[in-house]
């Protein structure tokens, strides 16, 4: 792979290799090169030239390090458009004063090998000074959506997720943009922000990705230790545990919820940050589960803090 330009100018890679499923007529592969775009002017420019010709553009925000579940809503996103983009960008905003922004694990070389991989035509690779700039103070609330579960947790986390995700629509333009269930409350919010601020865009849920014991993939699963990368089994148990309790009949939010929580605890290094059982449309607290209900918890491993969850009464 071969990289052109400079971190102002956008890149050019050049594929040694033909893209994976990208083939022209008769079936025979063809080359492409995937471009990477540091420059927002570039990107908006490029996109805008792009919907000119009539061209569908399916997006894929990231914030990078990314795994086998970016990985899926980049396969997922290759069917959906003429144009996948992928944006790798670690916002700061929705970072708060003591969590990991500094560390947050970071490798572009790795994230444009599996962007290749998956067949992206552009990854649009921004800087924080572009884009927040000195004077820079507008913000996106999702009032009501935002206040339970991690917003409770991690004030103001949320206004900046809303604020980027708009900020990227506006740039790269998409007709459709996938998201993961991880972050089921993250997507409710993005969901309703599109509605109600008449976003022309799609918004696409895709399945959590697990590794095969069960642990939701994460790109902060970096930062545990193998003891640790251990003891976070605990999280995916306790949403099987769940499962079977509800699947042999049991609808009572506090019973489930005991269950799980005795599960976690029995876990030396583990503490939790919140379990809870939600109305999966509304996020409204529920004691009965007789609509689909959102299970979802944040448990602390060590230092590091992972979240999961899983949807009762929608089962596959």
């Amino acid at each position: 792979m071969k990289v052109i330009g400079t971190p102002h100018i956008p890149l050019l890679v050049r594929l040694e290799e033909p893209t994976s499923g990208r083939r022209g007529q008769g079936g025979a592969l063809f080359e492409v090169a995937m471009r990477i775009i540091g420059s927002i002017h570039d990107m908006q420019q490029a996109a805008l030239d792009l919907k000119r010709q009539g061209k569908r553009i399916a997006f894929v925000p990231t914030m990078g390090f990314l795994h086998e579940g970016h990985a899926s809503l980049l396969r997922e996103g290759r069917t959906r458009g003429d144009l996948l983009v992928l944006s790798i960008f670690v916002n700061p905003i929705q970072f708060g004063p003591t969590e990991d922004l500094d560390r947050y694990p970071r490798n572009l070389e790795g994230d444009c090998a599996i962007a290749r991989e998956c067949g992206v035509d552009i990854v649009f690779t921004p800087t924080a000074a572009e884009m927040y700039p000195p004077g820079f103070q507008t913000s996106i609330r999702v009032r009501d959506l935002a206040l339970p579960l991690c917003g409770a947790s991690r004030p103001g986390h949320f206004d900046g997720v809303a604020t980027v995700v708009t900020k990227l629509c506006n740039i790269v333009q998409p007709d459709v943009a996938l998201f993961g269930n991880k972050d089921f409350q993250q997507l409710a919010i993005i969901r309703r922000m599109v509605a109600d601020l008449s976003l022309p865009v799609e918004i696409v849920g895709m399945p959590i990705v697990r590794e095969t014991d069960g642990l939701a993939m994460s790109s902060r699963n970096s930062y545990l230790s193998p003891a640790e990368r251990a003891s976070a089994l605990c999280l995916s148990r306790a949403i099987l545990l769940a499962r079977e309790r509800y699947a042999a009949g049991e609808r009572s939010a506090a019973a489930l919820l005991a269950a799980a929580r005795d599960l976690i605890l029995a876990e030396p290094t583990a503490v939790i940050d919140y379990l809870e059982i939600r109305d999966a449309s509304t996020l409204e607290p529920v004691d009965t589960v007789n609509d689909p209900a959102l299970l979802a918890l944040a448990v602390k491993i060590g230092m590091t803090r992972l979240i999961d969850n899983t949807v009762l009464g929608d089962e596959p």
